[in-house]
């Protein structure tokens, strides 16, 4: 009796499966073929077309390059990432935690 009942649920999900793949196959087939026949007027463009602004013309199109030198200003000085003792005595804190202490091992013995 149990194995008629494993068969019949065997047929039952093979059926499923085949009606399922038959109605995958037809909406693709008929997606396919609407694709095919009808005829499309009108492209997809996912940007606007560039359009210029009013008075462009009178406008300049960039604006002019700045007169710099390219070298490091002098009067400010480079600040350290550690403040004096002095400094820290007074209350300044460091711009950058503590280093972490290296680690060593011992040295590798030869065999």
């Amino acid at each position: 009796m149990a194995r008629d009942g494993t068969k019949r649920s065997y047929r039952n999900d093979l059926l499923l499966a085949g009606a399922m793949v038959a109605a995958g196959l037809a909406i693709s087939g008929i997606s396919a073929a609407e694709l095919l026949t009808t005829r499309h007027q009108q492209m997809a463009q996912a940007t606007q077309p560039l359009q210029s602004t009013p008075g462009a013309e009178s406008k300049p199109s960039a604006p002019a390059e700045p007169a710099t030198t390219g070298t490091r200003p002098g009067d400010v000085p480079p600040e350290p990432a550690r403040p004096k003792p002095e400094a820290q005595k007074a209350g300044a804190e460091p711009a950058l935690p503590p280093a972490p202490a290296e680690k060593t091992a011992a040295p590798i013995k030869d065999r």
